[in-house]
């Protein structure tokens, strides 16, 4: 596999899992309400000076000094120290070839990525954390059964609101999974105050990352820092996770002046198009006319190769793809599904 060590392979002790449910903690509702009301107010706020009669000329000018600020989005954090040294000596030598690998897989995900964080105001660069995680593979499984992207286990899927079943498993879809990983990301940065142990929480769980603060830190949050006091506690593996996103953070985002100059995939880009249960990808592949492992990269989520059964279910084909599928389906839905 090109992500060689570079990807966690083993970050997940078996039961480990976020020790509160985040979905229900009012820490993390209290973030998501803030995001949902800011998105809900803007419009009214575009709109309201016309209403008034204020001058459109005047209202446009106030509207770009203020998106001046909005464009301003966090940035993370890229500390400098052993650490971090140690791992960008180790990408650029003995591990340049799966480094830039992974420089050439980023394409494919970067743009998704980085627009929802662009969306949420949470810094672009924590797309190298997917990049830590799983060599942004949305097949990757790990020691202990971490799956996809963001390598979610069964329970947090699930308690994430992603669906895990026997013909759909969502912490392979980067679409949902990575919406779930920005929510986990987003609660745990309000919990700790800090990227750093957001990060290792992700990694470690939360429930590890509070007794490490609580014994070793007194409990304080809130700093960057802190991350660095207690890196001698954390878990082997997790003493290495913050080291290794701010390095690949830091070489990806100089790479061309460091000699990284290998081709980029192209973007992972989609139309979907619905159709009936238990269709397999294959029908759809024959509609489109291309091969079945296009349709198979563009749904990686649907474990079977088939669509779930009882229900109508959005493919997701290439673009431009979903005429040639609604002209195929329209001689009839058994043309699509199987028996």
């Amino acid at each position: 596999m090109l992500t060689g060590d570079l990807r966690e392979s083993s970050t997940r002790v078996v039961g480990q899992g976020p020790s509160v449910e985040p979905l229900l903690d009012p820490r993390f509702l209290a973030v998501r309400r803030r995001w949902t009301a800011g998105m809900l107010l803007l419009p009214l706020a575009i709109a309201l000076p016309a209403w008034l009669g204020q001058d459109p000329a005047e209202t446009d000018l106030l509207l770009r000094a203020q998106s001046v600020g909005l464009r301003a989005l966090p940035a993370l954090p890229l500390h400098m120290n052993e650490s971090v040294e140690h791992w960008i000596e180790e990408f650029q030598t003995t591990r340049r070839g799966e480094f830039e690998a992974l420089l050439e897989r980023r394409g494919l995900f970067a743009e998704l990525i980085r627009g929802k964080l662009r969306e949420r105001r949470m810094p672009e660069d924590l797309l190298y954390l997917a990049m830590i995680e799983s060599g942004f593979s949305t097949v990757a499984v790990s020691q202990v059964s971490a799956v996809g992207l963001w390598q979610f286990t069964g329970p947090t899927a699930l308690q994430m609101g992603l669906r895990v079943g026997e013909y759909v498993d969502e912490r392979r879809d980067p679409v949902r999974a990575t919406d779930a990983a920005l929510d986990y990301l987003e609660w745990l940065r309000a919990r700790y105050g800090s990227w750093y142990l957001a990060a290792a929480a992700y990694n470690a769980g939360p429930g590890r990352v509070e007794r490490i603060l609580s014994r070793h830190a007194d409990g304080r949050t809130g700093d960057e820092d802190i991350y660095w006091e207690v890196l001698r506690y954390l878990p082997r593996e997790t003493r290495d996770y913050v080291p290794r996103i701010v390095a690949a953070a830091i070489l990806a985002n100089d790479a061309d002046a460091r000699g990284f100059t290998g081709a980029r995939q192209e973007a992972y880009e989609f139309e979907r198009v619905f159709v009936p249960g238990r269709t397999p990808l294959t029908r759809v592949a024959e509609s489109l006319e291309v091969d079945v492992n296009i349709l198979r990269d563009l749904n990686p989520h649907l474990i079977r190769g088939v669509t779930p059964p009882a229900e109508i279910y959005g493919v997701r084909v290439p673009l431009g793809g979903v005429s040639m599928v609604m002209a195929y389906m329209a001689q009839g839905p058994s043309d699509l599904r199987t028996d």
